[in-house]
């Protein structure tokens, strides 16, 4: 028997074009973080159709939100709302989804983050 574990995609979209820098050295802070966070399995972003998803995959939802509400992925979300838009979407499952399903997924599960 398997266990689940906890998938996070999300998907965003930088507001404006001189929001980037600051989008992208909180992005790259961030993702540091999360590989490193007790917890973690994996963790990787692509930009697919101009948004921005990260796919990470962690041993339960638990450690996905110690790492959600702490260090530069904190920072992160505190300036969110004013150089990006997006959803993301959480869930258990047995494996993680291939990056081919996670633009669907994204739209058809994700909400406002």
């Amino acid at each position: 028997m398997q266990n689940d574990v906890y998938v996070s995609i999300t998907g965003l979209q930088v507001r404006r074009v001189w929001d980037v820098p600051s989008f992208w050295s909180h992005a790259i802070k961030s993702m540091v973080q999360a590989r490193n966070a007790p917890g973690n399995i994996s963790a990787d972003a692509r930009t697919i159709s101009g948004v921005h998803h990260t796919l990470s995959v962690w041993t339960d939802e638990d450690a996905m939100r110690a790492y959600l509400t702490a260090g530069p992925h904190l920072e992160a979300m505190r300036l969110f709302p004013r150089n990006a838009t997006g959803k993301v979407v959480g869930y258990l499952a047995a494996q993680a989804p291939d990056w081919s399903e996670v633009p669907a997924i994204w739209l058809e599960r994700g909400r406002v983050g």
